[in-house]
């Protein structure tokens, strides 16, 4: 058996793109139109293992997904947590849970799925404004 992908519905594509491509780094792989069907496939893949894929499936027709808190949440392992949450707080998105640990943080894409961020390897010390804005509740 292997791990293929896990599929997210999008309900504004563009959007969806700026947050996983632009904020997360994640890499177009291939996408797949089909106008008779009424939907657009779009695969993602990370850079160090393009491979395990997210898949965005986009339908034309507006639907009501809900909020999505049954499907769980997406993880991806970053260099930097601390300069993954700041480049995803500086296109606008809120960090749900902040990375005052220095090892995870959880974000939602617009599409409200949760994404967990964990540090690659040990740790990243603690530090500001992290830990003292953790402590605040304002997040």
């Amino acid at each position: 058996m292997k791990y293929l992908h896990a599929m997210v519905r999008v309900r504004d594509l563009d959007a969806s793109l700026r947050f996983w491509c632009e904020g997360l780094g994640l890499v177009e792989n291939r996408r797949r139109d089909y106008p008779q069907g009424r939907f657009t496939l779009v695969y993602l893949g990370a850079p160090e293992n393009p491979e395990s894929e997210v898949e965005l499936t986009w339908n034309y027709d507006d639907e009501d997904y809900g909020t999505a808190r049954n499907f769980g949440h997406l993880a991806f392992e970053v260099d930097d947590i601390y300069a993954s949450c700041e480049r995803l707080m500086s296109m606008g998105y809120t960090i749900n849970r902040p990375p005052r640990d220095g090892h995870m943080a959880f974000v939602r894409s617009p599409d409200l799925i949760s994404v967990e961020l964990l540090q690659k390897g040990q740790p990243l010390a603690p530090q500001e404004p992290w830990a003292s804005m953790a402590n605040t509740g304002v997040w």
